[in-house]
């Protein structure tokens, strides 16, 4: 469902928070727009049907021990799932560094023109809820901001592809054609996807990052997507099938943050890890922080 890359750029601007300003009408609805939110609805449906999109944050039949929560976290951390600025073209199994942001996280919502009015208000809800969450259990300072910022979270629709198109232009300007075309033209299959940047001397350490979400889909996945975005583009950017309860696992068993992720999240922004740590010096810190996290192990 995710999706997180890393881009050579530079993009930080920070400002106060306000209330943003009420939208103006959306433009008509395309046939394109009209498909795609049909399609999403319909994924939706047969999610929830199965048992899956879960909201309860996993109970007594998710359990998962210190080692396991460790495992995950190199899984996550670690390992990338998509080739750095190469579209979709899938990592290979090879761990890299540990990146994150040493700077404020300011966190910007925009929508497209075509976004109606109740959308954004779901959204910016959302949002709202979810940023102070974020630094809570981060430790990091996150919170959001209005108008411009270094963490820009665009919700657009297929229709919006213009105003897309001049927001690249300013957000990503050293993009590659393959990232742009991610965001301009993503297979239906792609949900929904962040791409993190570092900028100058230092690669492993996020300055700004812009996010998609798609503007079609139905409250639960567009929530679920602004959930698993933001906190992949905090420094968790991969998935793994063995992670549960988790967002960072490709079934979609989750759709929101779990108190597992969170534990995860507590354990990227610890000083007892540092940008560019490698994961076989990080080892023997991850399992005492694990153990820490479940108070489990003492």
């Amino acid at each position: 469902m995710g999706l997180a890359l890393g881009l050579l750029a530079a993009c930080e601007e920070t400002s106060v928070y306000r209330p943003a300003p009420k939208a103006p009408a959306p433009k008509p609805v395309t046939v394109e727009s009209e498909m795609l939110a049909t399609y999403y609805s319909q994924v939706q449906a047969d999610l929830l049907a199965r048992g899956l999109l879960r909201t309860d944050g996993g109970g007594p039949d998710t359990p998962f021990t210190p080692d396991m929560l460790a495992r995950n976290f190199e899984q996550i951390a670690f390992y990338d799932e998509y080739v750095l600025d190469a579209g979709l073209e899938r990592a290979s199994a090879t761990p890299g560094q540990l990146r994150r942001w040493e700077g404020p996280v300011r966190v910007n919502l925009e929508f497209g023109p075509s976004v109606a009015e109740s959308k954004r208000a779901t959204d910016r809800e959302t949002v709202a809820a979810y940023i102070p969450r974020l630094a809570r259990v981060t430790g990091h300072p996150v919170r959001q901001t209005n108008g411009s910022g270094n963490f820009h979270i665009l919700v657009m629709g297929s229709e919006d592809r213009a105003a897309l198109e001049r927001r690249l232009d300013t957000l990503l300007p050293n993009a590659s054609a393959q990232t742009r075309a991610l965001f301009t033209n993503a297979p239906r299959s792609i949900y929904c996807f962040v791409v993190a940047q570092a900028s100058g001397t230092e690669p492993n350490v996020y300055t700004s990052a812009v996010a998609l979400i798609r503007a079609e889909h139905p409250d639960l996945l567009r929530k679920s997507c602004l959930h698993e975005e933001i906190a992949q583009g905090l420094g968790l950017t991969n998935d793994s099938p063995r992670a549960r309860p988790s967002i960072f696992n490709d079934d979609e068993e989750f759709a929101l943050l779990t108190t597992h992720d969170e534990m995860l999240l507590s354990m990227l922004y610890d000083p007892r890890l540092a940008s560019g740590m490698n994961a076989e010096d990080a080892r023997p810190v991850l399992y005492t922080l694990a153990r820490e996290q479940t108070g489990q192990g003492f």
